[in-house]
């Protein structure tokens, strides 16, 4: 009988989540010492917030957010116009059997807790909080 391979709405796994993690340092460790021989990539400072690994471990989404928040959409770019040369680096780094596809996107989360700041903030929020 075959396994249930859905994982949709479940937690990712530890090996996923340890699998990620690893990922996410090489991947921060070639954009800090700019191995990527990309001049736009040289110029950048970009944060890799979390890598998130799929079920079988063969796509990894990097969310990425350049320092400042500023050139979001050309860092974007820049690392999914490099994202070849992005893997061997990371693969070469690495200690996994093989290459993930790489996946990039923006990271929202500093966007989400500047919402949630002001939220938090608003006079009838508060109000509530301090009773």
């Amino acid at each position: 009988m075959a396994k249930n391979t859905n994982r949709e709405g479940k937690a990712p796994t530890q090996r996923m989540l340890r699998v990620g993690e690893q990922i996410r340092r090489t991947l921060s460790e070639i954009l800090q010492r700019g191995d990527v021989h990309d001049p736009d990539l040289g110029r950048m400072s970009i944060t890799v917030g979390e890598v998130r690994m799929s079920p079988d471990l063969r796509v990894a989404t990097a969310f990425i957010l350049p320092l400042g928040g500023h050139g979001k959409q050309e860092a974007l770019a820049a690392l999914r116009r490099n994202r070849h040369e992005v893997r061997h680096l990371v693969v070469k780094g690495g200690t996994q059997k093989f290459a993930p596809e790489l996946r990039f996107e923006i990271d929202g989360t500093f966007d989400q807790m500047d919402a949630t700041r002001a939220l938090l903030a608003e006079d009838h929020v508060r109000q509530d909080l301090d009773d």
